[in-house]
């Protein structure tokens, strides 16, 4: 079970001290918190992706691969690649290039994204965002797998003879988990694919995701990936903790009261009861975690959403310690003794190639420079270096 926390980047005005952080604050923050989650041994740290204020991350990759580079076990990931919007061959290459900078700390998570203007400024239509995430992950899943590829869709320019670089580490592309909230053909792709489902259940209530989640699971049974047991699941959720519950409460209730999503609507106490939230001591915050086991079934990984709503940078790493120290570690325990045995591990690099390659020295490609036509793409020996790169089924 990996255990991490999760940013969606938001520059927030502080309801108690009244200040806004600068970009330059918050990017500084972020960075202090990532290596902070390594510090306290949480697993992962992931950043959301979005080009629009109030948020901050427009650079996953780039802001990932310097956290990469100032850790040391960290697993970095996006808590949202939007592949809606963005290339495919882009996210090919982009997600590679931060496979080999972290020696393969990293995965990520692909979502369609939830702010409508983002889709006219790159050229794409919010109509289309379903079959757009379909074909581009099409796309995107054999451009990792195949070493010279054509292609021809709806929604980009074909291709022809094209080799996205670098390849990934090791030829095992990047662990792909499938973001949604709400949408069955998301977990219906992940299930075909045999990737993971990431459920960030943090505003609706857990028989929304037990219906998305099982039907996930059912899907990737059918598929021949495994048993509904070995589908590969993750989960969000909110915390906020203190030595006590009333001080947890006290201290949270302004936050909550003026954040931008929720803020002015049910009371606290209210969204704890409907959703995720845990606000409270290291003991009830385990608690509630334990109940996502109960509803969901077992899980490979769970992200805590820490920083968000104007909690200031000091606020933030105290609620790292606490989490690292006193909520983490009980949560392993506890986990690990009511897990079913055919639960699987949480992907990591280190597994994937052992599974692809058992005692054998990974394929390290060395992808051709001369090879073909620079004006049209074309390629006079494709079959021959097609025919080493795995075949899979198209969606």
């Amino acid at each position: 079970m990996q255990f991490g926390i999760f940013s969606v980047s938001d520059i927030t005005r502080d309801p108690v001290s009244g200040e806004t952080p600068s970009e330059a604050e918050r990017i500084g923050a972020i960075v202090r918190i990532a290596q902070k989650a390594e510090e306290v041994g949480l697993d992962v740290f992931a950043i959301g992706e979005h080009h629009n204020p109030p948020f901050f991350s427009s650079a996953p990759t780039t802001l990932l691969a310097f956290i990469a580079a100032t850790t040391q076990r960290l697993t970095v990931s996006t808590a949202t690649t939007l592949i809606t919007t963005n290339d495919p061959v882009r996210i090919a290459e982009e997600y590679a290039m931060l496979q080999h900078l972290s020696s393969g700390r990293m995965d990520l998570m692909l979502g369609r994204g939830n702010t409508a203007p983002v889709y006219p400024w790159f050229g794409q239509d919010i109509r289309q965002s379903l079959p757009l995430a379909l074909e581009h992950y099409n796309l995107l899943h054999r451009l990792w797998r195949e070493d010279v590829v054509d292609w021809q869709g709806k929604y980009r320019a074909p291709l022809q003879g094209f080799t996205s670089i670098p390849r990934p580490l090791d030829d095992v592309p990047p662990f792909v988990w499938h973001g949604s909230i709400r949408t069955p053909e998301i977990a219906e792709q992940a299930a075909y694919y045999g990737d993971g489902f990431f459920a960030n259940n943090i505003f609706w209530p857990k028989e929304h995701y037990v219906r998305l989640i099982g039907f996930y699971r059912q899907r990737y049974a059918y598929y021949g990936h495994g048993t509904e047991q070995q589908a590969i699941v993750g989960l969000g959720g909110q915390a906020f903790i203190a030595r006590n519950s009333q001080d947890a409460k006290k201290e949270f209730r302004p936050y909550f009261d003026e954040a931008p999503v929720y803020g002015h609507g049910p009371s606290m106490e209210e969204f704890m009861d409907l959703t995720p939230l845990s606000v409270g001591s290291p003991a009830e915050v385990i608690d509630k975690t334990l109940t996502f086991r109960e509803h969901f079934g077992d899980y490979q990984r769970q992200l805590f959403l820490m920083d968000h709503a104007g909690l200031p940078l000091a606020t933030v790493l105290d609620q790292l310690d606490l989490l690292g120290a006193e909520v983490v570690p009980v949560l392993r325990k506890e986990i690990e003794a009511r897990q079913d045995p055919q639960t699987p591990a949480a992907p990591t690099h280190a597994a994937m190639v052992k599974a692809r390659y058992g005692d054998q020295a990974p394929r390290q490609p060395r992808p051709n420079a001369n090879r073909g036509d620079n004006v049209t793409g074309g390629s006079p020996y494709q079959d021959t270096v097609a025919e080493s790169a795995p075949q899979y089924p198209n969606l």
